[in-house]
């Protein structure tokens, strides 16, 4: 892919990131009574974020999806307010942190799969998989180096920060992995 048009994506990327961490993922559920009270709407108890990570490793590829996410960093630790609970250097403290700095390997890893062979659905939903699994990784080892020092608080910031959000997380990889497959087929790559 050219350079202009990673950063391009990079851009994107950076800009689906930052609406995506203020945007809640939600879903309609079946049936649809519509007559009667409307579509449904259920909240999956996650935002848009990690879908926006993996998105643009998807439709960007590994340089622009790393390239996003290092923006993003930098500019949520550079004091603009991105970040869910804000920003700045102070961020280093929350627990998130770290998985916020998983999307950088994630991106770079979901873009690298992406594009390994012609974009199937499935190979798409597995490269997407692939890069939640390094998010969760990298954001579970920053948990244990923040909380090595108390089992409880290391389990209850593991199970609130990882496990909970896991379902909604899948959903979104799987609205990915459509939402790639059909951007791609209309962009002929």
């Amino acid at each position: 892919m050219a350079a202009s048009l990673e950063f391009l994506w990079a851009l994107i990327g950076l800009l689906l990131t930052i609406g995506g961490t203020f945007l809640e993922a939600s879903m309609a559920i079946p049936p649809w009574g519509l007559l009667d009270r409307g579509i449904p709407i259920h909240s999956l108890g996650v935002t848009c974020q990690v879908g926006a990570v993996l998105l643009v490793g998807c439709l960007g590829g590994k340089n622009a999806g790393a390239l996003s996410q290092i923006a993003y960093l930098i500019l949520g630790l550079t004091w603009l307010p991105i970040f869910t609970k804000g920003g700045g250097l102070d961020y280093l403290k929350e627990p998130t942190f770290g998985y916020l700095v998983g999307f950088i390997p994630a991106a770079w890893a979901c873009g690298a799969l992406a594009f390994k062979a012609p974009p199937r659905l499935e190979f798409l939903a597995f490269s997407c998989l692939c890069g939640l699994a390094i998010v969760h990784l990298v954001g579970a080892s920053y948990l244990f180096a923040l909380y090595s020092s108390s089992q409880e608080l290391l389990m209850a910031a593991a199970f609130q920060y990882s496990i909970a959000p896991l379902p909604g997380q899948l959903a979104l990889v799987c609205a990915v992995a459509v939402i790639a497959k059909f951007v791609r087929s209309l962009l002929f790559y």
